[in-house]
């Protein structure tokens, strides 16, 4: 049995930040907080939302770079101060996962820990969560469309606190607001986008669309990445990565893997390591060890992702990746961001309790897992 499920509603295109205050009254927002970072304000992009949204508001803006629960009870604490009814979420997904934490924890009563996936959290969260209205700068995460934040919490653990109730009531994604962004912070986000089309189309669950929103998601990423990067004023190249990224994410019901699981333990373990980064290193092993699972071979997918990205027949899918991920000035290895062995055994132990490790087609082991870190060193 499968859920088939899409999932909210996307403004998409240049000029939809013009929307902002007519979805703002939709929902009944009569004073949202804005939940943003420092760089997204010394960008002037916070000026660009504020001249969009003429209703009285307050704004968090200091969104670390990997959201942690000192983080949301910081910016709940000031939702509330200011009396405010709804969020604005505004940046990539750091700040809009925040928020999604803020929207739960502002409505419901409990710390953030027992809302976490991994606590059973799932059940806890209610319609009362504050509605959230997303605005990605990155083409990257899609957490503007997904159902879950990933937070770090006090004891150090990287989390998912996942419901349909902290899914954004509606994403606003204008390709104008990333044209600005650095070519590695494109690139960085890029591959994230990439990484999250393979593994979901990778997973599992039986769900069609989902494998064919996730396959067109990879096209257009592999397609214009490089453009985008090289070339950051390319409005085309802004368009089809930023619609990568939400297609990405809109696949994830299908659930993500190994890529994932050891990626939100190494950013538990070190918070100042890039999501992105860290998912275009670790995909060529994934890639390589996910090929022998049965539904990878039933249903041919190295071949149909190796279709998508344009590779020439017979070409090694995995080596492709790694090859694109050197091209755009990224590290391909964990020894070159400062991962040591000596920390393999708590990654290790932080991606088999991961909520991704589940949905990866082949159940990994520790010592597969260990394997899959040694071949990305």
């Amino acid at each position: 049995m499968a859920l088939i499920n899409y999932i909210t509603q996307v403004q998409f295109g240049y000029g939809t930040l013009d929307l902002l205050r007519d979805e703002c009254a939709r929902f009944g927002i009569q004073r949202p907080l804005i939940v943003t970072d420092a760089g997204i304000r010394a960008a002037g992009l916070l000026d660009t939302v504020q001249a969009a949204l003429p209703l009285p508001h307050a704004v968090y803006d200091r969104t670390p770079s990997n959201p942690t629960e000192t983080a949301v009870r910081e910016a709940v604490a000031l939702y509330q101060s200011e009396r405010c009814d709804g969020i604005v979420a505004l940046g990539g997904g750091s700040p809009i996962d925040l928020a999604k934490g803020v929207a739960v924890c502002a409505t419901h009563e409990g710390p953030l820990r027992q809302f976490a996936v991994i606590e059973g959290g799932l059940a806890r969260i209610t319609a009362a969560t504050a509605p959230v209205i997303a605005i990605p700068t990155t083409a990257g995460t899609g957490s503007e469309v997904g159902r879950g934040a990933i937070l770090i919490l006090d004891d150090g653990r990287k989390v998912g606190v996942i419901s349909p109730f902290v899914v954004p009531r509606v994403a606003i994604c204008d390709p104008a607001l990333t044209l600005g962004l650095p070519a590695r912070m494109t690139a960085a986000t890029g591959m994230d986008a990439i990484a999250h089309c393979m593994e979901t189309f990778m997973a599992p669950a039986f769900n069609p669309p989902a494998d064919g929103i996730a396959l067109d998601g990879l096209r257009r990423a592999w397609k214009h990445i490089e453009t985008a990067t090289k070339t950051p004023g390319d409005r085309d190249a802004r368009l089809n990565m930023m619609s990568a990224s939400m297609q990405g994410a809109l696949a994830f019901q299908k659930g993500l893997g190994c890529v994932h699981s050891l990626s939100h333990a190494l950013g538990g373990i070190n918070p100042g390591l890039h999501h992105g980064t860290l998912n275009a290193i670790l995909l060529p092993a994934t890639l390589r060890f996910n090929a022998a699972a049965p539904t990878m071979i039933a249903e041919d997918k190295l071949a149909r992702m190796a279709q998508a990205m344009g590779l020439r027949e017979g070409e090694d899918v995995a080596q492709a990746v790694q090859d694109l991920t050197a091209r755009l000035g990224l590290p391909t290895r964990l020894s070159e961001i400062g991962v040591t062995e000596d920390l393999f055994d708590r990654i290790i132990k932080g991606a088999l309790a991961d909520h991704s490790h589940k949905t990866n087609p082949i159940d990994a082991s520790a010592d597969d897992y260990r394997r899959l870190l040694s071949q990305s060193m």
